[in-house]
């Protein structure tokens, strides 16, 4: 199998394949016999550069048709690629860079500068340079005929415990997602389809454009930051049929923007985190649609969703997918690994899972109808703004600071998004201050990513322990 030719290449080639807008505003439309075409000419350039069957490609590109190019270059040629979130920092991107081992990294320029020295890298001018036709361009890469089980993308975990872990999916995860681009995303052909999701993410790599097009349908990316002002203007516009956002986007919109009926809209769906009954209706109300909630993981891909064609279930990240068993055990999700086409490979380290169920690490509950109610985390990971944030990171990030002595990060609730990270630090040296608040904040920006900083800084003389010296994270979230 391989995607380029088993789907791409089975398309006409006028069929639309993305709509891509840029910061300004300016619209490209991208059809698939010019993204086939222009994707290998990239992976002559990778290939020229060293990139060989199951070599790891990193991605530093946001939302921009140079990303879905990399990623198709990728898969063409059975490189691994590895998409990486455009707000990560030195110490994320060395971490990765040291796990993964890429042989080439692909991004623009600025943010290449923060990579490791050594780390192979191709800026965007680079790789305009190979979309330009007036220049000479190297062969493209033979297409690869990929089994089932050869690895072909690697999504880092949030770290709830320790360091983040690259999780390595199959080929079959690609052409997994009709299970749920069908029956949850619910895109058909001709539609066009906007996954707002940035890069670097699961859901992006499953739905910004592999779940449209496997049902037929077209896919819009933007390169641009959420403006909620814009948002449904800019939907309206396009015609978007179908809209994916994270629960916080749809908070947002609910609390800072008349809601109305978008004409060609015929679809919502969340995930990343619970969406809240409140806004649900909001929508439902102002719109006549009602957001969709699904749940998925890293390693599991999506799992469960309120299905197209059912009531949305408010409050509820719905059922499991067609074919997808799931139990619940001790008020944790399981799901049955057999019964999964998107479940992981195995991790970066080498470490495979081979039990029959999957802990999620997710508390659940049902009702009569098998609808499912997330009750909560069995670990300390925050969930903000649809991003998941592993404490330890942020830990690290403010110990680094000469002042603190000591530091735990917990989720305080928040009305937008859901949850902010909030941190309760031992200081020495120094005098708490508010002053000294808004400098570990800005601390924290600059060691890892932007959206993993405390916005809430607490200080406190001692941090709550057990016995054997391990903090107290569930006491500090109830203070």
């Amino acid at each position: 199998m391989n995607l380029i030719e088993d789907l791409l290449e089975r398309s006409p080639a006028s069929r639309l394949g993305i709509v891509a807008i840029d910061g300004e505003a300016n619209r490209r439309d991208w059809y698939f016999g010019e993204l086939i075409a222009t994707s290998a000419g990239l992976s002559g350039a990778f290939a020229a550069r060293g990139v060989r069957r199951g070599d790891v490609v990193m991605t530093l590109v946001g939302n921009r048709i140079e990303w879905v190019l990399s990623m198709l270059a990728c898969w063409r040629m059975g490189a691994v690629a590895l998409p990486c979130n455009t707000q990560l920092r030195g110490p994320d991107l060395a971490l990765r860079v040291n796990a993964a081992n890429p042989k080439l990294c692909v991004g623009e320029e600025a943010l290449l500068a923060n990579l490791p020295m050594g780390a192979p890298r191709m800026d965007l001018a680079e790789v305009a340079a190979v979309l330009d036709e007036d220049r000479p361009q190297e062969t493209p890469a033979a297409v690869e005929p990929m089994g089932p089980e050869d690895p072909a993308l690697i999504v880092f975990t949030s770290g709830t415990t320790g360091e983040p872990r690259g999780v390595v999916h199959a080929y079959r995860y690609l052409f997994g997602q009709s299970i749920q681009a069908e029956s949850w995303f619910g895109s058909r052909k001709g539609d066009l389809a906007w996954c707002t999701t940035a890069t670097g993410w699961s859901k992006s790599a499953r739905n910004v454009f592999l779940a449209p097009w496997l049902t037929g349908a077209a896919a819009v990316i933007h390169d641009g930051r959420f403006d909620p002002a814009e948002r449904l203007d800019f939907a309206e516009a396009l015609g978007v049929n179908i809209l994916c956002q994270a629960p916080t986007e749809y908070r947002m919109l609910a609390r800072r923007t008349t809601l109305r009926p978008l004409p060609a809209l015929r679809r919502m769906v969340s995930a990343g985190e619970p969406l809240d009954p409140e806004t649900i209706a909001a929508f439902g109300a102002a719109t006549g649609l009602e957001p969709a909630d699904g749940y998925g993981q890293t390693e599991t891909g999506q799992v469960s969703g309120n299905l197209v064609g059912e009531p949305v279930r408010q409050g509820s990240m719905g059922r499991p997918l067609p074919g997808i068993e799931t139990r619940i055990f001790e008020g944790e999700l399981q799901l049955r690994v057999s019964s999964s086409p998107t479940f992981f490979s195995r991790y970066l380290d080498g470490e495979r899972f081979e039990a029959e169920w999957w802990p999620t690490g997710d508390l659940v509950s049902a009702d009569e109808d098998g609808y499912l109610f997330f009750e909560g985390r069995d670990d300390d990971i925050i969930l903000s703004s649809g991003y998941r944030i592993g404490p330890t990171e942020v830990e690290a990030a403010l110990l680094s600071h000469p002042a603190v002595a000591e530091a735990a990060a917990v989720a305080a609730p928040d009305p937008e998004r859901g949850a902010v990270v909030r941190a309760i630090v031992v200081v020495r040296d120094r005098e708490p201050s508010e002053e000294l608040g808004r400098e570990l904040q800005e601390h924290c920006k600059r060691q890892t990513a932007p959206y993993k900083f405390p916005r809430i800084v607490d200080f406190v003389a001692e941090l709550p322990k057990t016995s054997s010296g391990k903090i107290k994270r569930a006491q500090l979230r109830q203070q």
